[in-house]
């Protein structure tokens, strides 16, 4: 809901000039609350994950065509969708922040929004899980179906207790993103392994700034921004480690 207190936003006509002060940063919200971005904040939050959709849109299509065999078709299915829904829900959730007359919808899209990071966690991990050869001796091999009981569970606690105890969201964040590829890196020799951590870290160091609103303007668009290099980071091993390109040779006749 729009509050001109909040918000700040505050147009002066002066000498037939127009003068705006629009503050970038709202008072920090108790832990109970949620927090009311500022309108700069706002619209810092719609763009920076909005501009995302049509590529991710376009990267999921790339991971289809290349796809070869069963593994890759369902790898590229579950984990392009993922890829799409995470930053299409995200967008629409922060276009309808501000609505009166449509709160079931805000509240419905912004149980999405937090479910959806629970999803594409799991979905992050299913390409390699899926199209690698995994060993079956090994903790690497449970992974594959672990990550969605993960994902189940905290899309259950974020339900039943959403805008609740957020610290303890961000540690199941946390714990989802990391344990599993513990055994998996450990067990297993991925060819993209430097990509992968290079994504995670930025993941990490984007979450600084998630919880970050009303200490840091713009804070949580600067966790978009992170959320969406990090991605492009995990999107591109998994381009070009799990779907190559394959260069079909015929033999041809000698004349």
């Amino acid at each position: 809901m729009v509050n001109s207190a909040s918000l700040k936003d505050c147009f002066f006509y002066k000498d037939k000039t127009f003068r705006v002060s629009i503050q970038w940063m709202n008072q920090k919200a108790l832990p109970t609350e949620q927090y009311q971005p500022a309108y700069i904040e706002h619209i810092a939050n719609i763009i920076t994950h909005g501009i995302w959709i049509f590529p991710s849109i376009l990267g999921a299509v790339e991971l289809f065509q290349r796809s070869q065999d069963r593994a890759q078709f369902v790898s590229a299915v579950i984990y392009g969708l993922t890829l799409i829904l995470l930053f299409s829900v995200s967008t629409f959730f922060h276009c309808t922040f501000y609505l009166r007359h449509y709160s079931i919808l805000k509240e419905l899209l912004h149980r999405c929004d937090r479910a959806m990071i629970y999803i594409f966690i799991a979905g992050s991990y299913f390409p390699w899980l899926t199209i690698e050869q995994i060993p079956n001796n090994g903790w690497a091999s449970s992974m594959k179906w672990f990550v969605w009981v993960m994902a189940l569970m905290g899309i259950t606690y974020q339900q039943i207790f959403h805008e609740k105890y957020k610290r303890l969201e961000m540690i199941f964040y946390l714990i989802m993103g990391i344990f599993p590829a513990i055994p998996i890196i450990s067990e297993h020799y991925f060819a993209g392994w430097m990509e992968i951590f290079t994504g995670g870290t930025l993941y990490l160091i984007g979450t600084i700034f998630f919880k970050c609103d009303g200490v840091i303007p713009c804070a949580h668009a600067i966790w978009h921004l992170f959320v969406s290099m990090a991605a492009y980071c995990h999107y591109y091993a998994i381009l070009n480690y799990l779907y190559p390109i394959i260069n079909i040779r015929s033999d041809k006749l000698n004349y």
